[in-house]
């Protein structure tokens, strides 16, 4: 087989983020075509065919993140966020898509996040949270679409403020505070008395992932796992507090959206092997199951559902181990699915593409029901025989409140043409298999995780395709902490690591992190006032004398959350004792590489790394 160029892959496009124009006509999406991710706009036809071309609506140097039509009534204005670099302080951009011309809502506060909440539904006012007063709390903000903005809430309670929206009179405002990735406070506000209720006060870890208000205002749709193991959509009674099962199954809910006249909930299912999408009748309680069957088993790409303003038609992003993100259409009068999308796989045929398998391997302790412990993995093997056991590399995923899902991954279908296999592993602490499974690495339990990459390659060295002498552990952001973790812990069983935008010491981390994410995270790792000295203990940058196989560093100059001295320090002391280290930084990246520019430098130079150190190996 002639081999293919890695540009080729890196060249594949995505598709994510629809939203819909009030009169139904147009749809804007993000998309990295012309290089990072920007707002392009596609009319919708009115007969089923292809769609015509998108023009694109921003030309920003940097990405953008998230845009939202006006749902005004012939109202084309749409309002989006980006930021300068990486660094995460996004600012909130209202384009007229009629004019071309843009107002920075947040101009004068470069230095302050805003996080987008909703419209209000005359097109007036936007809601949006941000940190403008302290950097370690975020207030709610109601802004005129004149740029004239006001504090409505002051939060003096650590965590970010997300999924707010008005009520249907628009004298209220539903918002989640959330203090860490499990702990979330469900928040009313008075926009007039600028005063907040918590709707929902219990001692357990509660996690309410979006809110929504029922056409009356008297009730709330939530997602939330409040009393079980898995998110559910319930209804709350604002009044009285009472709250009721809507849609209760044995896996997450997600993504849950209202149609704007409020009789139709779209929501998600993330079932182990693929996500499923779903529209109820919120009168009388019939479900109907989008037909997905012909774009294959994956997941929804970004979590975003859109209806249409008469509620008739819902765009969502899908994306498959095999094909990449695109946006699609749900005619709900015709049960029609279409492409509104079609983005490129960058010249390479689609049937080359590999899927996994989802497979589950045992690791060295006990479940709730006394059997050995199983970790679930998706499995992928080159499409091409190979006459000798194949070198693999071991993906860990980032969160840790993160799950690797069977979507399009350019870099890893490249890695399988080179004649790698690659196993994926979802190890305690990832999200979607119940709240009991993610809190099983907590603080003092960490290193148990680390401990479930070690029984990965155990696993990988009894199957017969695989060479077990040339197993890499690859992983960025927090799955960076485990490849350390791994090559520290456990050095006799790794042939090589990547570590992208990683953690080497969880207490410098903390330390380091901005403001604003440190008590998030403390929630999840430990705090450094009380377990400092465990933190410390584990970090990898005190264990550098025990990694033997090589190591490549990857890391953006502007990153908020992991700061570029995680992996500086890292560095320093891998070249103090000759280690083998390379070290690649982007000075006009944040966490994680997202300009193509910078994707043709990195992802090469990892290929070209693993292919020294596994395939000659």
């Amino acid at each position: 087989m002639q081999a293919r160029s890695i540009s080729r892959y890196l060249h594949a496009r995505v598709a994510y983020g629809p939203t819909i124009s009030s009169d139904g006509r147009r749809l804007a999406f993000l998309t990295d075509i012309a290089g990072s991710p920007q707002v392009w706009e596609v009319a919708l036809p009115e007969a089923p065919g292809p769609p015509p071309w998108p023009d694109q609506l921003t030309f920003d140097a940097d990405r953008v993140s998230g845009c939202e039509f006006s749902p005004a009534p012939g109202d084309r204005r749409l309002l989006y966020a980006c930021d300068l670099g990486g660094n995460e302080n996004w600012q909130l951009i209202l384009l007229s898509t009629d004019e071309g011309s843009e107002v920075n809502l947040t101009a004068g506060h470069e230095g302050a996040m805003h996080i987008p909440g909703a419209w209000s539904d005359d097109g007036s006012k936007i809601l949006f949270a941000a940190n403008r007063r302290h950097p370690g709390r975020f207030d709610l903000y109601v802004c005129r679409v004149t740029g004239d903005a006001r504090m409505v809430w002051q939060n003096d309670g650590p965590g970010y403020l997300a999924n707010a929206s008005f009520s249907p009179d628009g004298r209220r405002a539903i918002v989640t505070r959330m203090a860490s990735s499990f702990q979330h406070d469900l928040f009313e506000v008075d926009l007039a008395a600028g005063t907040a209720r918590q709707l929902v006060e219990t001692a357990e870890p509660v996690r309410f992932d979006q809110a929504c208000y029922a056409p009356d205002g008297r009730s709330l749709y939530v997602n939330t796992d409040l009393g079980s193991d898995f998110l559910h959509i319930a209804r709350l009674d604002l009044e009285g507090g009472d709250i009721e099962a809507v849609v209760a199954l044995g896996w997450d809910c997600l993504s849950l959206t209202r149609s704007p006249d409020g009789t139709k909930l779209a929501y998600g299912v993330n079932a182990e092997d693929a996500h499923e999408l779903y529209v109820r009748d919120t009168e009388t309680g019939e479900t109907r199951q989008a037909p997905l069957s012909g774009l294959g088993p994956g997941v929804l790409a970004d979590g975003r559902l859109a209806f249409s303003a008469d509620g008739a038609r819902l765009a969502f992003a899908f994306t498959s181990a095999t094909r990449t993100s695109d946006v699609y259409l749900w005619d709900l009068a015709h049960d029609r699915v279409r492409a509104v999308t079609r983005s490129s796989h960058g010249g390479v045929p689609v049937d080359s593409f590999v899927a996994p398998e989802l497979v589950h391997y045992p690791t060295f302790d006990r479940d709730e029901r006394g059997e050995t412990r199983q970790i679930p993995a998706w499995f992928f093997k080159p499409a091409e025989a190979s006459e000798r056991p194949l070198p693999v590399v071991v993906v860990v995923h980032g969160g840790p409140e993160g799950q690797y899902s069977p979507a399009f991954h350019p870099v890893y279908q490249f890695i399988l043409h080179s004649g790698y296999a690659i196993l994926a592993p979802n190890v305690r602490g990832s999200t979607g298999y119940g709240k009991a499974y993610s809190h099983l690495d907590d603080v003092e339990k960490r290193m148990d995780s680390v401990a479930d990459l070690a029984y990965a390659a155990h696993w990988l060295r009894e199957q017969s395709e695989i060479d077990g002498q040339r197993i890499a552990v690859y992983g960025g952001s927090y799955g960076g902490f485990m490849v350390l973790s791994a090559l520290t812990a456990y050095p006799d069983l790794w042939a090589a690591g990547v570590d992208i935008v990683g953690i080497s010491n969880l207490a410098t981390f903390l330390e380091n992190t901005s403001e604003y994410r440190r008590a998030h995270r403390e929630a999840e790792y430990g705090s450094l006032a009380h377990d400092r000295p465990f933190l410390e203990s584990i970090a990898p940058i005190h264990h550098v004398d025990r990694i033997a196989a090589p190591l490549m560093v990857i890391h953006g100059a502007n990153d908020p959350r992991v700061p570029l001295s995680e992996a500086q320090q890292l560095v320093e002391a891998l070249q103090a004792r000759g280690t083998p280290v390379s070290f690649l930084v982007f000075d006009d990246e944040g966490h994680g590489i997202v300009k193509l520019k910078n994707k043709l430098v990195a992802y090469p130079a990892i290929v070209d790394f693993m292919d020294e150190h596994l395939v000659e190996a």
